[in-house]
């Protein structure tokens, strides 16, 4: 009995040991399945657990386990950690293995912002090969390589990318992506794309963006081409899932106007600028606002000439130090001032505090005889449809005299149909805290914009024009711009708005330079110094860096000297200075340039005015500067009018205009919030609508040619 004993005693012993060294055995068969079956998925997992799985592997399954290592690496922001591992990959790999290293090395040089790098690696890959999981994650590398820049590349990607999504919300923001992609093309870069034979996808978007392009502004017709669109091309995703901004057109219903409700500070330092805006405003619904469409001015140099700035009244004479906060209303029987216009968002908040004085001042198309552009081309407008209301009644409302919600709660009862106001930024900051259900054209942007289907957002400002003007120097293949701003929050909002564009539109590192008085400046003639072409970047435009963590916080590494310097290849300057400053700023620069640099000098409004003389214009040669399209001879009845209202003030015939544009923006309300691409040739503008309803401002741009002013090219 006990040799009996002693072996069952054995053997339950060993029992464990045994089991455990299945168990192990199991574990290691299991784990390089596992390794194979999460390379082939989403890598759901943190790096700690691929990094643990690695080190207890080995062969394939640990270079698998590396590889998911990588990849959660880089989404965790771990860059410098995924380069070295990426590095320590073993040269023998196999077919997947090897498509997972091409897509990581991409995908780390996208994290790096190395678009042209990352183009580079995909290019030269074949996806066919690829896992449906490493497709999908191809495409959409692709996809962030090409920056949204609408091409073909980018269109390709995005509908070779869309059969491979599966969850619902990815399905629409592809579509979404496509079709922003394709509307952001212009006619000649739509028709220069050639899809090919077995391209039929492609082919069917391109006749989308063309039924759109023909038919966007009468949202009647563009809803018909739609259906009938969609019975035409079937199968094509965006007809069985329409893009987000398609689909509102199907339900386009055109806003009531026969009741508008003008919202301004009728009282107070704002009141010369309201009275402004309400002159235009109601210019343009008595029918005085023809519209040529965009400026070609031809004798705007004639006209320069003929203003005196004697007959100049400046708003900086108005002593307008703030149009955030209202003013108090005059005592009983004071005369009204005027309603305050929205001329400047950089007076019409605080954070734009800037007097009238450094509003961008009119150019020089000021007293043209309404005939005189003989041999400009007249174009239509670009609205077709839905006409104004001259007969809407219109009633003006002081939002200086009390609280915004009782104004606006007196407009509802009185039954007005639209809101067009308010002026001041806190009062719009103001009006999306009381959720109105009225629709309104907000004549000011708050600090943070808010999608609301009821509410656009229409403002003249130094930012607004800072982001055409980095359009237009971008469309002008400039790469390496340089700010002149003045040493001010103005300059600080100017550069944030430039460089924020700039990055939208592809472009890299914008550098900027601040400067002081007008003596300050004399001091640099004087001198002889002049000024570099050097600058610091603005933080909106610098990309990323990889940083040192010191105690838990991370440091961000400082800029290079290049991106400091701009490397010596700034080939365009963006001048925001008055006429006085810009008159000393234009020499300085050539003094350290010399004539002949090929740097591309740019300007604001900001620094024309009327009644400059010959000898001005000769000095400016060559520098182009942007203005409101009535202003540089678009609308010349218009642009007599408002000077003549306005004693030849261009600041406030700036806003005179923005009055009879806010008009016509009200009379198009839902085109604008609701039809994408819709356009209005307007008097301050070539007037879009962003999603979120934000009016951008296409403007005009002059030069300065051998004493005249001519449009630039």
């Amino acid at each position: 009995m006990l040799p009996s004993t002693f072996l069952r005693s054995k053997a339950m012993r060993c029992l464990p040991v045994v089991l455990a060294a299945l168990l192990f055995a199991g574990c290691g068969t299991h784990s390089a399945d596992q390794s194979a079956a999460h390379l082939e998925g989403n890598a759901q997992a943190d790096s700690g657990f691929y990094l643990h799985q690695m080190q207890q592997s080995s062969d394939d399954s640990k270079t698998n386990w590396q590889l998911l290592a990588i990849r959660a690496l880089l989404k965790e922001g771990r860059t410098q950690q995924a380069s070295e591992l990426l590095a320590q990959l073993p040269h023998e790999l196999n077919d997947e293995q090897r498509a997972e290293q091409t897509l990581l090395s991409a995908e780390l040089k996208l994290t790096q912002q190395d678009y042209a790098g990352a183009q580079a690696l995909l290019t030269n890959v074949d996806p066919k090969g690829f896992s449906q999981n490493q497709q999908a994650r191809y495409w959409q590398d692709v996809i962030t390589a090409n920056q949204n820049k609408p091409s073909p590349t980018l269109l390709r990607a995005l509908i070779a990318q869309q059969p491979l999504l599966t969850a619902a919300p990815d399905k629409q923001k592809n579509i979404d992506a496509t079709w922003q992609a394709l509307s952001s093309l212009t006619p000649d870069q739509a028709k220069a794309v050639q899809p090919g034979q077995d391209e039929t996808v492609l082919q069917g978007w391109l006749d989308l963006q063309r039924v759109w392009s023909d038919n966007r502004n009468d949202p009647n017709m563009l809803k018909a081409g739609i259906a009938d669109w969609q019975k035409r091309f079937p199968q094509n995703p965006g007809a069985v899932l329409l893009p987000s901004q398609l689909a509102n057109v199907q339900n386009f219903r055109p806003a009531s106007v026969n009741q508008i409700a003008l919202l301004l500070p009728l009282n107070g330092q704002a009141a010369v600028f309201s009275r402004a805006i309400q002159q235009g405003f109601e210019a343009a619904k008595n029918g005085i606002t023809p519209v040529s469409g965009p400026a070609v001015p031809v004798q705007v140099a004639q006209a320069a000439t003929m203003a005196t700035t004697a007959d100049v009244v400046s708003p900086a004479q108005t002593n307008v130090s703030d149009l955030t906060t209202p003013q108090p209303a005059p005592a009983a029987g004071a005369p009204v001032t005027a309603p305050a216009p929205a001329q400047a968002q950089a007076q019409a908040d605080q954070t734009q505090q800037t007097s009238p004085a450094e509003q961008p001042t009119q150019t020089p198309a000021e007293q043209t005889d309404p005939a005189a552009p003989a041999g400009q081309p007249v174009n239509t407008p670009a609205v077709a449809s839905t006409p104004a209301n001259p007969n809407a009644v219109l009633k003006v409302y002081d939002t200086s005299s009390l609280p915004l919600d009782q104004v606006l709660s007196q407009v509802q009862k009185e039954g007005a149909s639209i809101v067009v106001g308010p002026l001041l930024k806190n009062h719009v900051e103001e009006l999306m805290r009381s959720q109105t259900p009225l629709n309104v054209l907000a004549l000011n942007q708050p600090e943070k914009v808010e999608n609301r289907p009821n509410i656009c957002y229409f403002a003249l400002s130094p930012e607004d024009e800072a982001r055409d003007a980095a359009r237009h120097i971008y469309q002008q293949g400039r790469h390496a711009p340089l700010l002149l701003l003045p040493r001010s929050s103005l300059g600080d909002r100017v550069a944030n708005a430039f460089a924020q564009e700039w990055q939208k539109l592809g472009g890299g590192i914008v550098l900027q330079q601040k400067f002081g008085s007008t003596t300050e400046l004399r001091m640099g003639i004087n001198s002889g110094s002049g000024i570099a072409m050097t600058g610091s970047p603005v933080a909106a435009s610098l990309p990323q860096q990889q940083g040192v963590t010191i105690g838990g916080l991370n440091i961000p590494a400082p800029p290079t000297e290049a991106q400091i310097t701009g490397g010596g290849n700034i080939d365009a300057v963006y001048i925001v200075a008055t006429q006085d400053e810009i008159a000393l700023i234009k020499p300085m620069i050539a003094m350290r340039t010399g004539s002949q640099s090929g740097i591309v000098l740019y300007a604001s409004s900001r620094s024309a005015q009327g009644g400059s003389g010959p000898d001005f214009r000769l000095e400016m040669e060559g520098l182009q500067f942007s203005e409101i399209p009535m202003l540089a001879g678009s609308n010349p009845a218009l642009m007599q009018q408002a000077l003549m209202h306005t004693n030849n003030d261009y600041s406030l015939a700036r806003l005179y205009a923005m009055g009879a544009d806010a008009w016509t923006l009200a009379n198009h309300f839902s085109q604008m919030r609701q039809v994408p691409g819709f356009e209005i040739n307007g008097n301050t503008g070539d007037l879009t609508a962003t999603q979120e309803c934000v009016i951008n401002r296409k403007l005009s741009w002059l030069k300065y040619q051998q004493g005249q002013i001519v449009p630039a090219s």
